[in-house]
């Protein structure tokens, strides 16, 4: 199937977030199983909610409750997110990254980033968890790679 059909499909599915924002889904193959409540899609796969939220990845499986409303995203494969969080912007990435519409909550596992576009403060560890309904993340890790934190100050002595 292609792209443009798999985003018509994803559409027509009515593919929604708790909020009510228009959600698409682009990709180059699509795969449904209605039995175990699923929808694959692979290769280029962009899923955009709302003016700037934004999930990439070469994979990503979408799991669907009885009533045909997505409870859980799971992308593999580059997996990386835009996310919009009291009024701030970041940009995350790791090896999978989960979100969870009814909790608005991202969470990267395995090489976790996440850039705060504005102050450019970046936090790297094994698990990210970005709620954006609290307006808050926690990084975890673990002895063998600690939680690292960049941040630049000014220097108010020149």
């Amino acid at each position: 199937m292609g792209r443009r059909k798999a985003a018509i499909l994803a559409m027509i599915l009515g593919f929604t977030f708790l909020n009510a924002e228009q959600v698409e889904i682009t990709s180059n193959d699509f795969f449904a199983d209605e039995n175990k409540q699923i929808s694959e899609f692979v290769g280029n796969v962009n899923i955009k909610k709302g003016s700037y939220d934004e999930l990439k990845a070469n994979k990503v499986v979408v799991h669907f409750d009885k009533k045909r409303q997505p409870v859980k995203y799971v992308a593999t494969g580059n997996a990386r997110a835009k996310i919009f969080m009291k009024d701030k912007h970041y940009d995350g990435k790791g090896d999978t990254l989960t979100y969870e519409p009814a909790k608005q909550t991202y969470t990267v596992t395995g090489n976790g980033y996440l850039h705060e576009v504005e102050t450019d403060k970046n936090v790297y560890g094994e698990k990210i968890v970005v709620n954006q309904k609290d307006g808050t993340y926690s990084v975890n890790s673990d002895e063998k790679k600690p939680v690292k934190f960049i941040f630049q100050i000014e220097d108010k002595t020149k």
